[in-house]
């Protein structure tokens, strides 16, 4: 565990270290579109965060080949390597993308070719547990194409939900961590070695995406753009391949005592990872309604729009921030419910523990304009909108002398008020995540 954590934390330094330096570099290569109409931030803000995760990546792997337990893993197997080639791979296309706008088709046989060329070094499902059944071998094409299935599908449905500030990172790093302690789980309890490469992998992404959050959430100074959402991505499927495809229940038959006994007992991680992965339900929900919503208008089911679940929690009422922390909710939810239920799925209050946290999460997404206040004595230890505000007679008496005499009340804007224009890239006087240097601490009232 002890190797485990120090890839983790080298993993999560080198991408947060080289965010910044990655920011200044996109500025400078203009890597920082236009305002869209689907978007939600108002500043242009710079992308090609996947190159500070990349090189996160390849560090994390370069430390854990040097570490005495975590080398057996590039010894015994070529799935670290498979994986460094599929995701530099799936990292050009991306950083291309975010450069230059891509096809989207071309994206597509992108992560296509990327998903082929781990499987041609060994990184592909073998066989399935299938309930009732038991271990069923799959012949060469039909891993092939089930492999290959599965990283597109688990690309896009992180890219898909990529739409607000340290959404797509935070989900990722949740849905890592319990895929970290399933996967650590099997190789320490039932002493198979074929879920290591799984287990140091979900290390791996935690680190990436632990070190890119502080850089991308609200307000985000930098976005992982495709570079980092589809690599990301490719991680993720590659561990759910690696425990999914190699790991051969007869293992765990020994303990259980019969294969389909074993089958049974892994079902609730095994099965839903190919369809395709339970810990990221959340994102793999939105990917299929965003695909039935833009087939139905006879659109692309690649076309961008604003109908994602996110943005539907944005036009409901909920901030933004509050909106990411109900989706990072959701996504522990099932997560974690499925790696509980997976350690003793005979226990009933596993069941009724995720039928009580789902009614709060309901009651979160009915209140979305409840603003909960902390007592006095904490309120320096949360976020400033938490914070009870105390006007003092001063500020009340200047509030009442400007509205009696502009005539306004309620909040509204007088009629000579000016309006927000939206801020385009290389505007002078640009503050925020646009800024080289330090962002301005007042309003302008002139």
């Amino acid at each position: 565990m002890r190797e485990y954590l120090l890839t983790l934390c080298i993993t999560a330094a080198v991408t947060y270290l080289l965010t910044g330096p990655v920011r200044k570099f996109a500025i400078v290569a203009g890597a920082m579109p236009e305002i869209r109409a689907r978007d939600v931030h108002r500043e242009p803000t710079p992308r090609l965060g996947g190159i500070a995760m990349f090189f996160g990546l390849c560090a994390g792997l370069l430390v854990a080949d040097h570490l005495t337990n975590l080398n057996e893993v590039f010894a015994k197997s070529n799935e670290p390597r498979a994986l460094l080639s599929g995701a530099a791979l799936i990292w050009l296309i991306g950083v291309l993308d975010d450069k230059f706008e891509i096809d989207a088709l071309i994206k597509l046989g992108g992560q296509m070719i990327a998903a082929g060329v781990m499987v041609m070094q060994g990184l592909t499902i073998l066989w399935l547990p299938i309930p009732g059944v038991g271990n069923v071998a799959l012949t060469q094409w039909q891993g092939t194409l089930l492999t290959v299935a599965l990283v597109v599908i688990t690309i896009n449905a992180v890219n898909f939900v990529d739409g607000l500030d340290g959404l797509a990172a935070g989900m990722v790093c949740i849905a890592a961590g319990a895929f970290f302690l399933y996967a650590y789980r099997i190789w320490t309890s039932y002493g198979i070695e074929a879920a290591a490469p799984g287990t140091l992998f979900a290390a791996i992404l935690m680190g990436m995406c632990l070190g890119f959050l502080p850089h991308n959430m609200h307000p985000a100074r930098i976005f992982m753009g495709d570079s980092g959402s589809m690599l990301i991505g490719l991680v993720l499927s590659a561990g759910a391949i690696s425990i999914t495809g190699q790991v051969d229940p007869d293992a765990l038959a020994l303990f259980t005592g019969s294969e389909k006994a074993a089958v049974h007992q892994t079902v609730p991680v095994y099965i839903p990872l190919l369809l395709p992965l339970t810990i990221i339900a959340v994102p793999a929900a939105d990917l299929v309604l965003a695909i039935v919503r833009r087939t139905w208008r006879g659109q692309s089911p690649f076309a961008a729009d604003r109908g994602h679940l996110h943005h539907r929690l944005l036009e409901i009422g909920h901030s933004h921030s509050r909106a990411v922390l109900i989706m990072y909710f959701w996504s522990a939810l099932i997560g974690f419910g499925a790696l509980a239920y997976s350690v003793n799925s005979a226990s009933m209050w596993i069941v009724l523990g995720v039928v009580f946290l789902s009614a709060v999460g309901l009651i979160l997404l009915l209140l979305p304009r409840f603003t909960p206040r902390v007592p006095v004595w904490a309120q320096r230890f949360v976020p400033p909108r938490y914070r009870r505000r105390r006007r003092s007679p001063e500020a009340a008496d200047g509030a009442v002398a400007a509205e009696s005499a502009t005539g306004e009340s309620g909040g509204q804007e007088a009629p000579g008020a000016e309006q927000r224009a939206p801020v385009t890239a290389g505007a002078p006087g640009v503050n925020g995540a646009t800024a080289i240097g330090a962002r301005s601490r007042f309003v302008d009232r002139r």
